[in-house]
């Protein structure tokens, strides 16, 4: 996937140089938010660490606490995540969303269907480092049933499963999900097809319900294709009246050096207007600015 993002490393970056912009924008009567998501919208997230590094051997200060205390609301949200090194963010977010008032499934989901297994086994073990809590056993604490069987089977982050078997009951779609190569469980749902008549999705939503009916749909989307999948997340935490902004967030952010141009692609494809057009409809002030940095560019 490389170079499929639309945040880069900056070629003259200087670290001492950015927190000293940043230490400007913030100090005084004030704050001068453009000044700080032009610059950290155009720095990846390796980047980002150094400047932080810099700013508290400049100034004693924790980066992240001073914007915290400059900023606020969704823009700040944005910025701290932009400011999180990637595999942290996503153990924040799924301790969130385990340790908040009853767990919120749709993370959970997201990140676990789909993260390649090696990110997976970095999850598990920063998770370890940080909270001293099993993630598994966290997951499997929080959730019940066939659901949450599928969830076990992605922490697992296998690349191979067992035998596959054509059953008719719930347990063969989670046998056959196991395996987390793409490649190969693409080749699975075209035998699927041939062998049942029906596409793995149709029977998925004919056969299951609730969260395992989510959590199936998720890994089949993700392994016919990631961007994809991420194209229609956003594009469903922005129809219709609200919007999901964490979800907004996260995936701008988690998605930005990863594969941003592929799902801006996708999301031209399926839905007949662009991605910055849809963010410019749907947000305001700096926290759309910032996030159509991230965006990129529009594919009118």
């Amino acid at each position: 996937m490389a170079g499929r993002g639309t945040v880069k490393a900056h070629g003259g970056f200087n670290a001492k140089n950015d927190a000293e912009v940043l230490y400007k924008a913030m100090k005084g009567l004030g704050t001068d938010e453009d000044a700080i998501l032009q610059l950290l919208t155009a720095r990846s997230n390796a980047q980002r660490q150094e400047i932080k590094a810099a700013y508290k051997t400049l100034h004693g200060n924790d980066l992240v606490d001073d914007l915290k205390s400059e900023l606020g609301g969704k823009f700040e949200s944005l910025i701290v995540a932009l400011m999180t090194p990637p595999i942290m963010y996503d153990v924040t977010s799924l301790r969130d969303s385990i340790k908040g008032a009853g767990t919120d499934e749709k993370v959970l989901i997201e990140i676990l269907a789909s993260r390649l297994p090696n990110e997976v086994n970095q999850i598990k073990s920063l998770y370890k480092q940080e909270h001293n809590d099993d993630l598994e056993e966290d997951v499997t604490g929080d959730t019940g049933g066939n659901f949450r069987r599928m969830l076990v089977v992605l922490l697992q982050a296998l690349l191979a499963a067992g035998e596959q078997k054509y059953g008719t009951d719930e347990g063969q779609f989670i046998t056959i999900l196991g395996n987390r190569s793409n490649a190969h469980l693409r080749r699975v749902f075209d035998e699927y097809r041939k062998i049942s008549g029906y596409e793995i999705e149709e029977s998925i939503q004919r056969e299951t319900s609730g969260t395992l009916q989510e959590v199936l749909l998720a890994v089949v989307k993700c392994a016919r294709g990631v961007p994809g999948y991420f194209a229609e997340s956003l594009y469903n935490a922005m129809k219709g009246s609200g919007t999901d902004d964490q979800k907004l967030i996260r995936i701008m952010v988690s998605r930005s050096e990863v594969d941003m141009m592929d799902i801006r692609a996708e999301f031209r494809k399926r839905f007949a207007t662009s991605l910055h057009k849809t963010i410019q409809g749907d947000t305001s002030g700096d926290y759309r600015k910032a996030l159509l940095l991230l965006c990129g560019g529009d594919d009118a």
